[in-house]
């Protein structure tokens, strides 16, 4: 199984980026899924979570400015961030919990991280 995240970028004070997290490998479904952030020397902290029945939250700090959404067909959980500020300067994981079938036929669930891309906001 893998999480490969896309859409980081150097972008000024107040601009916008996407960003994009699509999981593959053998799996039944996702459950949960998110994106978390590590800005430098801080520790990692999440960000944005969103629901199998696609409820969100968020931290305080990105609240109106950051959204999440998935797409279940494809697989995907999307951070849509606007008004982007210098503290949300770091690389941002996404993470999903992925539920997978066992050789004996059980189930299980297991979370599963992304390689992380950077987000550089310039003041």
């Amino acid at each position: 199984v893998q999480l490969q995240a896309s859409g980081g970028g150097l972008v000024q004070t107040g601009g916008s980026l996407n960003l994009s997290c699509t999981v593959s490998g053998s799996i039944l479904s996702i459950n949960g899924m998110g994106w978390y952030r590590q800005a430098p020397e801080k520790q990692r902290e999440r960000v944005a979570y969103i629901s199998l029945a696609g409820v969100a939250n968020y931290i305080d700090a990105v609240k109106g400015r950051f959204t999440i959404s998935r797409d279940d067909a494809k697989n995907t959980v999307y951070l849509q961030m606007i008004s982007l500020k210098p503290e949300d300067t770091g690389v941002y994981y996404c993470y999903a919990e992925v539920l997978r079938s066992t050789d004996t036929g059980g189930v299980y669930t297991a979370p599963k991280w992304g390689q992380g891309t950077l987000v550089t906001v310039s003041s």
